[in-house]
């Protein structure tokens, strides 16, 4: 096993094809297909299915790719403080997570600090399922996501089951978020009583998924109506156009959402328990930061206020 046969098969993993994938890596398709072809018989594994449709990674393939990430990643670290040539390898650094707009902010913050002439700098808003999976395979470094009463166990589980632990950032109250121009927005506190009339506005989590990737700190049965988007865009537009509400952490941006838009505290129905949301980030197991990972968690407390 060499590590052009493990920059291979990342290449196509990212890519979905060996078409795109031996364009991206200056190689011809053939090259490519026998070099992981090889691989596979050194392995004695199959990583890919093919399709017509493109690739996907076996059960093999996904846990060679989990290790294989990790190769790469050191590989590159030692290449970058040694090179030879006195040149720079392109460093890739990535983050997955929820749809947090302190996320993002502190993302850019952190990017402002280097030249991106020489980094390849990743952020992916996604489904909490998808902030576990590209963890584990160390497609991002660190991932964003919460715990709570409503699905710590669950989530736990899952993330030791993939070698990832949980940081604790920080602990928040239930808010509902909403546009200012809201029938509500002027209340100092809103409950579920208030806001029978108004949808609830819930990030899509794709077919099949656990009702514990949630991203709203309440269990779906507890809405009276829900209406499901993918990105924070879309979300903030049923906002305005639906006076939709999502339950959230108080944490926002104005800079990146606009100020059209405001948290007012949840209330609870007399006699329920206060719900808690505890943020922070997944690593790989006793897995060192890297210098630019630090940076990010750094940007982000200072944003948190921690």
């Amino acid at each position: 096993m060499t590590i052009q046969q493990i920059k291979y098969v990342i290449g196509i993993t990212e890519s979905g094809s060996f078409n795109k994938a031996a364009e991206r890596l200056f190689v011809s398709q053939p090259s490519l297909t026998a070099s992981v072809h090889d691989l596979e018989d050194e392995l004695g594994i199959s990583i890919f299915i093919r399709s017509g449709k493109g690739v996907t990674l076996t059960n093999d393939g996904e846990e060679f790719l989990s290790s294989a990430r990790l190769i790469y990643l050191n590989y590159q670290n030692v290449m970058e403080k040694y090179n030879g040539q006195g040149k720079f390898l392109r460093k890739k650094f990535g983050v997955s997570t929820q749809h947090y707009s302190f996320a993002v902010k502190s993302f850019v913050e952190m990017v402002k600090k280097f030249n991106t002439n020489e980094y390849e700098f990743a952020i992916r808003e996604t489904k909490t399922q998808e902030v576990i999976e590209d963890v584990a395979t160390l497609k991002s470094e660190i991932g964003i996501l919460y715990l709570s009463d409503f699905n710590r166990k669950s989530i736990k589980s899952i993330l030791n089951s993939k070698d990832l632990e949980f940081h604790h950032l920080i602990d928040c109250k239930a808010y509902v978020y909403l546009w200012k121009g809201h029938p509500l927005a002027t209340k100092d506190s809103i409950s579920f009583k208030d806001l029978e009339d108004y949808p609830c506005l819930s990030f899509e989590q794709g077919v099949g998924a656990l009702y514990h990737f949630a991203e709203e700190i309440i269990c779906n049965d507890e809405y009276h109506r829900t209406i499901r988007a993918n990105d924070r865009a879309t979300m903030l537009n049923l906002m305005v156009g639906l006076n939709g509400y999502t339950l959230c952490s108080g944490i926002i941006c104005q800079e990146l959402n606009g100020s059209d838009y405001i948290a007012v505290p949840f209330r609870e129905e007399e006699g329920s328990p206060e719900r808690i949301m505890q943020i922070g980030y997944i690593t790989r197991k006793n897995f060192n930061l890297s210098s630019i990972g630090s940076i990010y968690i750094e940007e982000v407390k200072k944003y948190l206020g921690i």
